[in-house]
């Protein structure tokens, strides 16, 4: 849910779970097929592993990190996997990178111009769940542009802030 002033968008569990079958729509209705997902973590984690099971795809991750203060919500320098991991071979052929959302650009810029970059790698192309309109990358794929680019409360923060003792108080009751 957007609030009124544009500023915040609320997402529960079943709404992201939508869009992400949403985005596993967009790619298929496409045309275009590809061999391998790649998704950023953390945030492309969960939409990387719903496609890659429903396109039986192998999956790869690639760790990157911009946010550092104020909860993650203040975006400082760029941190980017030196390493790919994967189950078996080396990222190649036509790979379909997954992330949450093109917040800034830079993070998704950064990873496809270092991935253009890899021999091995034919064709790229990009998927994510929201766009906002400050962004300076817009994905092949998405589900959501985001005009006003608002903050985006996903229903797994929750645990951004739970501990385990928290964890044990919230499960005792």
């Amino acid at each position: 849910m957007l609030t009124d002033d544009g500023k915040h968008l609320y997402v529960s569990w079943d709404e992201y779970h939508l869009l992400t079958e949403r985005l596993a729509l967009k790619v298929h209705n496409s045309g275009w097929e590809f061999d391998q997902i790649l998704c950023l973590a953390r945030g492309g984690m969960r939409p990387g592993d719903v496609l890659s099971r429903v396109f039986d795809k192998p999956l790869a991750i690639m760790s990157t990190s911009s946010y550092r203060a104020e909860a993650g919500t203040i975006q400082g320098r760029l941190d980017m996997a030196k390493y790919i991991t994967m189950p078996k071979g080396e990222l190649a052929g036509r790979v379909l990178l997954v992330d949450d959302l093109a917040d800034s650009g830079v993070t998704l810029q950064a990873v496809v111009e270092r991935l253009r970059g890899m021999p091995a790698i034919r064709e790229l192309k990009s998927a994510v769940l929201w766009v906002k309109g400050v962004s300076s990358y817009v994905p092949d794929y998405y589900v959501e542009m985001l005009p006003t680019s608002p903050w985006i409360h996903q229903p797994f923060e929750e645990y951004d802030g739970l501990r385990p003792d928290g964890l044990a108080r919230k499960l005792s009751v």
